[in-house]
């Protein structure tokens, strides 16, 4: 089978398809045709191995594993013999290491069945961007109906689904984004969208009861001046693609508002969604409810996996950019 997988960190250039021995499932895992994948932030900081702290994981010199990709959508071929929920021939989604692969191995506990309402391209652009957005919004933001919610960098892959599932919770949300995605974020649910290109969210006279940073374009005590007395700031992920040195600045500014929030009345966090399987199906209430639907920029073929995370890296996707493995 042919996968993607680099020998050496680097630019999207050391990537290499190769073609591999199709894996085995272990007891707990099944065996997915992959039809679809979704690349994420993830996938340029393991290609380029920043932070440089984080290479503890993912190795000094050289990476240890190589493997691209996390979200996976696929049917199910085969399954280990402890495998309850799953048969051959159900269609799945969720995550898995290496998801970049025309075959790959997902535990059990990492997948769940698709909405009948998705397309495998649709399937596979929501598990880590989604479920994100779902638990810093409802586990620790803790959003409530009724509240301001801003999202920063809402025409990303974590904030149209942030926008819309701010929206199911009862919350009047204000997307931060270009003047050329505004028609869109409103289209998922904002009540109203800053442009940021014209205006700054930290300088206006508007409180805000919960930030979800995606981007990390102004300080923590600028995003202070926007958020209510008793407000929560939630920084999602380790920072763009300049995040180097040793913490970068994603990690920086995580260490910096857990300090700072030890003196202040407001929440100030960092935040990395843990998958799981009953979160899959709270997001596959949402889209069946209509209240969740994914947004696709562009899609890819493996071969193109080069140019797909040079796009993605680039920071300027209107929600997620889609690997196709295989046709249906």
């Amino acid at each position: 089978m042919k996968a993607a997988r680099f020998a050496k960190f680097g630019s999207p250039e050391v990537i290499q398809t190769l073609d591999i021995p199709t894996p085995v499932p272990k007891d707990d895992q099944v065996l997915l045709k992959v039809f679809s994948a979704s690349i994420n932030p993830l996938d340029w900081h393991l290609l380029r191995g920043i932070p440089f702290a984080g290479r503890v994981m993912m190795g000094f010199l050289k990476p240890k594993e190589g493997w691209l990709g996390a979200d996976i959508a696929g049917r199910v071929e085969a399954v280990g013999k402890n495998v309850t929920q799953f048969k051959p021939g159900d269609e799945a989604f969720g995550t898995c290491r290496g998801s970049l692969a025309e075959y790959a191995c997902p535990f059990e506990r990492a997948l769940a069945k698709m909405p009948s309402q998705l397309t495998f391209q649709q399937a596979a652009s929501l598990p880590v961007a989604a479920l994100t957005a779902l638990q810093a919004l409802r586990d620790r933001a803790k959003v409530q109906p009724g509240q301001n919610v801003l999202i920063n960098g809402a025409s990303g892959g974590v904030g149209t689904f942030a926008v819309q599932i701010a929206k199911s919770f009862g919350a009047e949300v204000t997307g931060v984004c270009s003047s050329r995605n505004a028609n869109l974020v409103l289209s998922l649910g904002a009540s109203q969208v800053i442009d940021y290109t014209h205006q700054d969210f930290t300088s206006s006279s508007q409180k805000f009861d919960v930030i979800i940073d995606n981007v990390a374009n102004r300080s923590l005590l600028e995003c202070r001046r926007a958020l209510n007395p008793k407000g929560k700031y939630v920084l999602l992920g380790g920072g763009g693609p300049d995040n180097r040195g040793l913490l970068g600045p994603g990690l920086s500014r995580a260490i910096t508002s857990a300090l700072l929030s030890l003196f202040i009345s407001q929440q100030m966090s960092f935040f990395i969604a843990k998958l799981n399987n009953r979160d899959l199906l709270v997001l596959c209430d949402l889209v069946a409810a209509g209240k969740l639907k994914p947004v696709i920029d562009r899609t890819y073929r493996l071969s193109e996996i080069r140019d797909a995370l040079r796009y993605l890296e680039a920071g300027h996707a209107r929600g997620k950019v889609v690997i196709t493995i295989a046709s249906d």
